[in-house]
């Protein structure tokens, strides 16, 4: 599930209920029911090389200038200037199509890669000025599976030759004043040997996307019985997803990253679930905040690196969740995520021998997350202090915590922790172990991290706040809207920080192995 309110960067309004609350926690074996054209480079510098410009590749893009014009802080009128790319991610060098509706006359795209420029968060890559602008027709709702079609043509070809790899979001701007508004893309790295794999979750934004009126938690009525059961990627996001999420949930780690220097990749869960090659020679993988719909082939390509030896990074909660599947549109593969959840037996996919698009850890073919993350989803909402209970942890390097000391409302909205009623890797060890009360059920966020023998490490933080928290700075918490203050960020920054680099470093568990301790902190052998 989502946090219920994500004001943050982009005024983020209200987001749909939990479906799975504090009391649905425990293992459940049983099954439950246009024309193209050619855009002209950003004025901030050149376009840079075909790597992210970080410590080995092109040293050169990190010292380019950013600009602050990228970010959108009023939307305008709803339905001025929509869009979607028919590509979720592109290799440097690939173009891709956007498909725009605004009754403008024309209108502006910019691109600008997302990261670390000296303190800014974006730099001007390719902008396109005074494209002629269109309404297309309005969408249409496929009743069998509620999904949102668009059928919209497509208004301009971009070709990304020169483009650094890396998260980039468009600005496409009506040029009558009357709106704004993003197109997340992925330009994606074609090796990730040797770095660490900045992994964002395209499939999870689209799951939350309710532009049309439908998702995968809600329909006209607010409620489950008329959500989608698919969702598709050719349609534009509404306000609050796609670069809503990526703008609380990863762009604050892509800039400390960035900001760190360390050897980057960028992709998404997406490609990783298509290429079982693409994660080869990998040093870490990074599950960013809000990461919740993987397909069965993304868990079994993470869970290959991890034993060929790549570290593992949960930078959130209530990772790997939902089981999906991906299907085409007649745009490309991988554009529909597919999801009946409780409905799965109705799923023609899973008729047709497709495990079932429920959560992984309930039947048919239970295989819960724990056994990948060390830690497992216990519930929504909470609010709670972050506890400390291994200050002595490299993790906790150069932070000065004490054993006992407690982060306000760093803990939330959902959270995880270690429960050995789910299959548990050992030796796990637990460094943080918060006490939380869940819809008058006790029990606990932790904060975990177990090797194993390939040597790698998996270090998963157990509360969804972690990546925005990164932005914590003063009191009240910067954009951070919980009343997280610069406490909390300080301490976030640097365990994020020790994390980084020691994943950077190679195998965790060679020089780090994890030290069980289980039963101290639950009593179990």
């Amino acid at each position: 599930m989502a946090e219920a309110s994500r004001r943050g960067i982009l005024g983020l309004g209200l987001m749909a209920a939990a479906v799975t609350s504090c009391g649905a926690r425990h293992p459940d074996p049983a099954a439950r029911p246009t024309p193209d054209g050619q855009g002209t480079p950003g004025t901030a510098g050149p376009t840079g090389a075909q790597h992210s410009g970080l410590k080995g590749d092109a040293p050169d893009e990190q010292s380019l200038p950013g600009n602050a014009d990228w970010e959108i802080t009023d939307p305008g009128r709803p339905g001025a200037v929509e869009a979607f790319a028919d590509r979720v991610s592109v290799p440097p060098g690939e173009s891709f199509g956007l498909h725009v509706s605004t009754p403008a006359a024309a209108f502006t795209v910019s691109a600008y890669r997302m990261g670390w420029y000296g303190g800014a968060r974006a730099r001007l890559v390719w902008r396109r000025e005074h494209v002629p602008g269109a309404e297309q027709a309005a969408p249409r709702v496929d009743q069998a599976t509620r999904t949102v079609l668009t059928g919209w043509q497509r208004t301009l070809a971009v070709d990304t030759a020169g483009w650094p790899e890396g998260a980039y979001l468009l600005r496409l701007d009506a040029e009558d004043g009357s709106g704004r508004s993003y197109v997340p893309l992925t330009v994606r790295s074609a090796s990730t040997a040797g770095r660490t794999v900045v992994m964002s979750a395209p499939a999870t934004w689209q799951a939350y996307n309710e532009w049309g009126g439908y998702s995968l938690y809600n329909g006209p009525t607010g409620t489950l019985a008329t959500r989608s059961l698919r969702v598709v990627f050719d349609r534009p996001y509404d306000y609050d997803h796609g670069a809503g999420l990526f703008l609380v949930y990863e762009a604050p780690l892509i800039a400390l990253a960035e900001k760190l220097g360390l050897p980057l990749a960028y992709t998404t869960g997406i490609d990783v679930a298509r290429d079982p090659a693409l994660l080869h020679g990998a040093v870490a993988v990074l599950s960013l905040g809000h990461d919740e719909y993987w397909s069965p082939e993304q868990r079994a390509n993470v869970v290959a690196a991890r034993d060929a030896g790549a570290n593992l990074a949960i930078l959130g909660a209530n990772c790997c969740f939902r089981r999906i599947r991906f299907e085409p549109t007649e745009l490309g593969p991988d554009r529909t995520v597919v999801c009946y959840k409780d409905a799965w037996a109705q799923d023609p996919g899973h008729q047709s021998g497709a495990p079932a698009t429920t959560d992984f850890r309930v039947g048919p073919g239970a295989d819960p997350e724990s056994s990948m993350l060390g830690v497992i989803y216990d519930g929504y909402p909470v609010d709670a202090p972050y506890v400390v209970t291994s200050p002595g942890h490299w993790a906790f390097e150069g932070t000065g915590v004490a054993a006992g000391a407690s982060f306000p409302h760093l803990v939330g909205v959902e959270y995880d922790r270690v429960d050995t009623a789910f299959p548990t890797p050992r030796p796990i060890e637990v460094i943080a172990h918060s006490p939380v009360v869940c819809e008058g059920r006790r029990s606990h966020s932790d904060t975990a991290y177990y090797t194993v023998p390939s040597g790698a490490g998996v270090f998963a933080t157990g509360t969804m706040r972690w990546v925005e928290t990164l932005d914590a700075h003063g009191p009240g918490g910067g954009k951070a809207d919980h009343g997280i203050d610069s406490h909390a960020g300080d301490l976030v920054r640097k365990v994020t920080e020790n994390v980084l680099r020691a994943f950077a470093a190679g195998p965790a568990g060679h020089t780090h192995p994890a030290q069980d301790n289980l039963a101290t902190v639950y009593g179990t052998a």
